[in-house]
């Protein structure tokens, strides 16, 4: 209400931004390689064409050319980590040393990615708040028909006595998707009713594909590719799985929360700094496909406890509306723009931002 948002792709195109287009959000391609330094003019020709007054940056191009803008035209700067890693490389090392002073602030989705920030990326923990992202809690906790489960169900090819356990995530490395291929293989030679389902693309969908054929998985393992209405089809799962291995926060969790679903995840970092082992998921260790297996067949065989883990799961997720997240954002752009020039960066971590990390 307050701010005209921009965005800015320093690639081309993909299907994520085409579902942003259609809700009318104006987005700037620019097109650019990982090192191609016609970025910067790129970037700041952007900047001066929507008089840009505040930059929210997002991943290791846009945080390094990003700032690189921001020093050079003055701009208030917000470094926003998702990442959950171990370290940079070298180059990476170089360019956040550098950038450091050009950074006003920086914002982490999880307390791991919060260490990551401080001890990878080089960013004084004064600097650094973990804030938690955010879903539409009122489009998302609306409870579901009936019909609507019915529909959404049949259009995904899942009978009334099948149990589905989906997920909606990337294919990378970091979701440990090719454990839950392993763990299906179990759970389908002692619970034939299951049926798998992930929606997603990535690098690996190929060799998860592979790999779903060489155990003889064929359709009760399905990747269905790219979801356009996220809510719809994880209305449609019995279970919601988090196989991850590392892990920034993903939103899907926060979306399978509010929509009341079980949940089996791994003790990802990410993952136990949002889910109550026991309460509100089953948590299992993770590079394990054994013990995935077992909590999906647990709750299979146990309805009650999948509806005792869908309520707590509901109660949990008002901690996570986007409402909130959208109102800190609001606040902190508005000190930004306040003191950030005024201070030469300096004041704003005197500006008070216990705002950030309150729930409320």
């Amino acid at each position: 209400e307050r701010y005209n948002v921009s965005l800015v792709s320093l690639r081309k195109k993909d299907l994520s931004e085409e579902t942003l287009e259609s809700m009318g959000i104006d987005i700037t391609y620019l097109g650019k390689s990982r090192f191609d330094p016609t970025t910067l003019p790129a970037l700041l020709r952007v900047i001066r064409q929507k008089k840009v007054d505040i930059l929210h940056l997002h991943g290791y191009g846009a945080t390094t050319f990003g700032r690189i803008a921001a020093g050079m035209r003055r701009i208030p700067t917000i470094l926003h980590e998702h990442a959950n890693l171990t370290d940079t490389p070298w180059f990476q090392k170089v360019a956040d040393a550098i950038l450091e002073p050009e950074t006003d602030i920086a914002l982490a989705v999880s307390e791991s990615t919060a260490e990551f920030v401080i001890k990878a990326r080089q960013l004084p923990p004064d600097k650094v708040k973990v804030v938690y992202l955010g879903v539409p809690m009122e489009e998302l906790s609306r409870r579901r028909s009936g019909e609507e489960l019915a529909s959404a169900r049949a259009e995904l090819g899942v009978s009334p006595d099948d149990v589905l356990i989906g997920s909606v995530t990337r294919l990378h490395d970091s979701k440990g998707n090719e454990y839950l291929v392993d763990a299906a293989t179990l759970v389908l030679e002692q619970r034939p009713q299951a049926r798998f389902i992930v929606f997603g693309e990535g690098p690996l969908r190929g060799d998860l594909e592979a790999r779903a054929a060489r155990l003889g998985l064929g359709d009760r393992f399905r990747f269905a590719g790219f979801a356009r209405d996220v809510a719809r089809v994880i209305s449609a799962f019995d279970l919601s799985v988090f196989p991850s291995l590392w892990e920034g926060t993903p939103l899907t969790v926060f979306e399978a929360l509010a929509m009341g679903k079980a949940i089996v995840a791994t003790d990802a970092d990410g993952l136990l700094d949002v889910l109550t082992p026991g309460h509100d998921a089953l948590i299992v260790p993770k590079r394990d496909a054994r013990a995935l297996a077992s909590a999906m067949i647990r709750l299979i065989d146990e309805p009650a406890t999948r509806l005792r883990l869908s309520e707590a799961a509901r109660i949990s997720a008002h901690h996570y509306d986007i409402a909130t997240f959208v109102a800190k954002m609001q606040r902190l752009y508005d000190l930004l723009h306040r003191v950030s020039r005024a201070t030469h960066r300096r004041g704003v971590l005197g500006g008070g931002l216990s705002f950030l990390t309150s729930k409320v």
